[in-house]
């Protein structure tokens, strides 16, 4: 039963990893380099994170600065950019490719709270079907006669306080982040 506990809390941690990644990709406003990390590049006909293409760099705090190794990648990136659903418009100098971090309409920022309120709720989703695994390993412990019914009513107790600890954790997180989103 402790395997199965551990296994759920390892589980569970990665569900707020992930939220945490996904939070990430919310623009607040300010430059990071992780803004354009998951754009996909068709880097002649393979799909290549953008991150394998260029240097990202944050020279102010408002502006990224993204410098392709190979000359050639320059349409390709900037094209990428554009299509993404991050809504920046690149400028290419020759030598550069400049993002400028516009300021975040309220209407914006309202959108990006919604997106961080659903993150969050997958993040949940994830923690609760983690629970549900948990709990029927231990019912099948219980039916293989390997636990007593008590045994697998405690354990499914200790699953839950971890289920609802971790809830909290994903909500503080995302309560964190809707801050951060309408701070101005």
């Amino acid at each position: 039963m402790d395997d199965i506990l551990l296994d759920a809390e390892d589980r569970m941690e990665k569900a707020l990893v992930a939220l945490e990644r996904e939070f990430t990709r919310l623009r607040t406003g300010r430059a990071h380099a992780s803004l354009v990390d998951h754009i996909i590049v068709d880097y002649y006909g393979a799909p290549t994170p953008i991150g394998q293409l260029a240097s990202i760099a944050v020279p102010e705090s408002r502006t990224l600065t993204i410098q392709p190794w190979d000359k050639g990648a320059f349409p390709l990136v900037e094209k990428a950019i554009i299509n993404s659903d991050l809504g920046l418009n690149p400028m290419n100098d020759g030598k550069l490719i400049r993002i400028s971090i516009p300021m975040l309409t309220e209407e914006r920022r309202r959108e990006l709270v919604k997106l961080a309120k659903k993150s969050v709720e997958d993040a949940k989703i994830a923690i609760r079907n983690v629970r549900r695994d948990a709990n029927e390993q231990m019912k099948k412990l219980e039916k293989a006669k390997d636990i007593s019914e008590d045994d697998c009513h405690r354990g499914q107790d200790d699953v839950q306080k971890l289920t609802d600890a971790f809830v909290a954790k994903a909500d503080s997180k995302g309560s964190e982040k809707e801050a951060e989103v309408m701070e101005i």
